[in-house]
């Protein structure tokens, strides 16, 4: 934009050479059909998602509430206040027996250390981008770009240097690793390869998003740090995305739309999620009680620059007139637009019950809206920024993913942060694709009966 606007005036500086009018008529034409001329046949950077994939743990790394007590106990780590405490979340936190800990979390006491760390993300990363490799032939020498994004382990050699190593990738390879940028990095690593590929073209990237579990637990007794050890659980995802031709016909989904917030200016939500350490010098991952209030606070500001994008124009024109009632004391609240009428589909970040019930009410969604969402919490767990991509998975799974529709992606983290990216599904998904769902997908959505069926089929 800025670029078109120096554009102009470097246009219209021309145009005052001319002293006649006819040719000051003829000049300002010129420029004006330069500029349109510029502005509608400009190359224009588009970002297919040619595919993508997600960790599934074996069964023997679940790891059910009894036993995840049963552990917490025997390790002799925590008083019985917070044993309590932990059981009592565990049981509300709608996250089933099937979620999944490494192996060195199993262990008593569970080991913490920087090489069960490195082996954890290695038995993530190293089998989710073979998989992916390996079911569409990419060389790993074709990728051009390669970004991972992990908040709170940050090894050196980095991340990514792993991936280098481990699949021998080219030298002059563009590697990034993010850290420390919470549950929504795997949407800013999406961005920063759509900004990557404005200046390089005809390029491949590999974008991986996961948590490490292992180094991250909490052994002290402080309330707020405690939940941190009860709701996350292991997972990962890796993304290909290109913006060359060729790839548009087998991508699935083409970007529309990503849009970042931060409101780490304001105290409260800069300290709703903050790595600390406790009185005891103990380190661990602190979740205020006003986390959901500031995840809404920011997702209203999301929404007010994303909605001009994506919604019809009588639902903005809704959303202006309840504004205007309400300035003038004719209104109480302001209209909530039915996003529905912009999204066949949405996933909301498995952060938790309460966040997902707050997205939902937020934007006065069904049920049926958030099922992917609720369901990706309940077998995996808070699987951190991998989530989104669990939930858009179940949605493939469940054959509802159709050509032309277009799922919001809404993702939240320390900072505090909310960002949103919009995918429109270009080609015809087979919901019979192997996947992290493929399995048990016949047991969900779980309610009622079907929760004890699944119950049952896990302990078979």
């Amino acid at each position: 934009m800025e670029s078109s606007f120096h554009f102009i005036n470097q246009a219209l500086l021309i145009t005052q050479n001319f002293t006649s009018f006819p040719h000051f008529l003829t000049a300002s034409a010129c420029v004006l059909i330069a500029f349109f001329g510029y502005y509608f046949f400009k190359p224009r950077c588009i970002i297919y998602l040619i595919d993508f994939s997600c960790y599934q743990p074996p069964d023997f790394l679940r790891a059910p509430v009894s036993n995840f007590i049963e552990h917490l106990t025997i390790s002799g780590v925590f008083d019985q206040e917070s044993l309590d405490l932990q059981q009592k979340i565990l049981e509300r936190s709608g996250i089933s027996d099937d979620a999944s800990v490494p192996a060195t979390v199993h262990e008593i006491p569970p080991n913490a250390s920087l090489s069960a760390a490195r082996e954890e993300t290695h038995e993530i990363l190293f089998a989710i981008v073979e998989d992916l490799f390996s079911k569409h032939e990419i060389d790993p020498k074709s990728i051009d770009i390669l970004v991972s994004n992990c908040s709170l382990f940050c090894p050196s050699p980095s991340i990514t240097s792993m991936i280098i190593n481990r699949f021998g990738m080219r030298s002059d390879i563009k590697s990034f690793s993010l850290s420390g940028m919470g549950c929504s990095a795997g949407i800013l690593s999406v961005n920063l390869v759509k900004d990557l590929m404005k200046i390089h073209g005809d390029s491949l990237a590999l974008v991986l998003s996961m948590e490490a579990v292992s180094p991250n637990g909490y052994r002290g007794k402080c309330k707020s740090m405690l939940i941190a050890n009860t709701i996350f659980r292991m997972g990962g995802a890796a993304i290909l995305l290109s913006n060359r031709k060729q790839d548009s016909h087998k991508a699935k989904y083409k970007l529309q739309h990503i849009i970042r917030t931060h409101v780490g200016s304001d105290t409260e939500s800069y300290e709703s999620v903050m790595q600390q350490v406790d009185e005891e010098g103990k380190v661990g991952v602190a979740l205020s009680k006003q986390l959901v209030r500031v995840a809404s606070k920011a997702l209203k500001i999301n929404v007010v620059q994303l909605g001009p994008r994506v919604l019809p124009y009588s639902e903005q024109l809704k959303y202006i007139i309840s504004f205007i009632k309400r300035k003038w004391g004719m209104h109480k609240e302001i209209y909530t637009p039915n996003f529905k009428k912009a999204f066949e589909h949405f996933c909301i970040h498995a952060g938790g019950r309460a966040i997902i019930e707050g997205v939902e009410k937020h934007l006065k969604l069904d049920k049926e809206d958030v099922e992917a969402s609720r369901s990706t919490l309940y077998r995996y767990g808070n699987t951190s920024s991998s989530s989104l991509w669990y939930e858009l998975q179940y949605l493939e799974a469940k054959g509802r993913m159709k050509k032309g529709d277009k799922v919001w992606q809404i993702g939240f983290g320390s900072g505090f942060k909310a960002n949103s990216a919009v995918w429109k599904c270009i080609s015809e998904i087979d919901s019979r694709d192997r996947n992290a769902w493929s399995d048990r997908i016949h047991l969900y959505p779980v309610c009622g009966d079907a929760s004890s069926a699944l119950r049952t089929e896990l302990l078979s």
